[in-house]
């Protein structure tokens, strides 16, 4: 049984279709693990989530930023952007299902076995694995249940920008989403900027990638992640970025992890969005 992580698909399922044959992927036996945002910007983000949710146990993915704007967008709490290309969800036969499929989907999935966490975007430096484990509970329980409206109203803006134990309501539940859906660049105590995306070296000095954070306290993770098309393929001290723009036109890439060697296996990607 392989098990293989691929990045933001955001849409685009005959790219995903034509990585997965030359991944030569077996659904009855082999599981993908996706980095979040498998909607938005791409031309089938309704056929993505029936693929993705018709893959049962044999995939995980977690939640995204777009994939978040979805569901508020679904459930009236934000309006549809000029950018947004979903239309097909919120107009399908089966939308309720595609809805509450994706409303169910992790922030954060930790493997044991494999000795991998999945998440979108990244981990603030304050949190170890246990802390992140319990707020990504708490944001996926008021997202499950009656305060999901208010949770999906609430959780737009950059403020808080720093972790604080004593956070507490949507101020708290807010900078977990950011942290989890959005962060890139972050001081060096952890105040989170979420305004630059370029490539490491191109951020105001006062900023590092937030995996090269100091003292970061999951140092010791092994860390796959999307979110960052301008960063690309990334493998370093543990840490696997996947996001390499296939919305953009370049390309989807996907990394085996139950095997030593680590090598990205990419397929390229016409452009379905010109970037900012």
């Amino acid at each position: 049984m392989a098990v293989y992580a691929i990045g933001d698909v955001q849409g685009c399922l005959d790219p995903l279709q034509t990585l997965l044959r030359k991944l030569s992927f077996d659904g009855a036996h082999d599981t993908l693990w996706f980095t979040g945002d498998l909607v938005n910007r791409g031309p089938q983000s309704a056929d993505v989530l029936r693929f993705v949710a018709g893959l049962g146990e044999h995939a995980v993915s977690v939640l995204g930023n777009h994939d978040l704007h979805l569901l508020a967008v679904a459930y009236g709490t934000a309006r549809q952007r000029r950018r947004d290309s979903f239309a097909d969800v919120l107009t399908a036969p089966d939308r309720n299902y595609l809805i509450a499929w994706l409303r169910r989907q992790p922030l954060l999935h930790y493997d044991a076995d494999l000795g991998y966490t999945l998440v979108h975007a990244g981990l603030l430096p304050q949190w170890d694995l246990a802390q992140a484990q319990g707020l990504a509970r708490e944001v996926e329980r008021a997202l499950r249940g009656p305060t999901c409206l208010d949770l999906l109203e609430h959780m737009y803006g950059n403020q808080p920008d720093k972790w604080d134990d004593t956070l507490s309501g949507w101020d708290r539940l807010r900078v977990v989403v950011n942290a989890f859906t959005r962060l890139r660049y972050c001081t060096t105590d952890g105040r989170m900027d979420l305004g630059p995306v370029g490539v490491p070296g191109s951020q105001p000095a006062h900023l590092v990638p937030w995996f090269q954070a100091p003292q970061r306290r999951t140092h010791n993770l092994r860390i796959v992640f999307g979110h960052w098309s301008t960063l690309g393929p990334w493998h370093d001290n543990g840490i696997i970025a996947l996001d390499s723009g296939c919305v953009w036109g370049r390309s989807l890439t996907a990394v085996r992890l139950d095997e030593p060697g680590h090598q990205f296996v990419s397929v390229s990607c016409p452009q379905q969005q010109a970037p900012r």
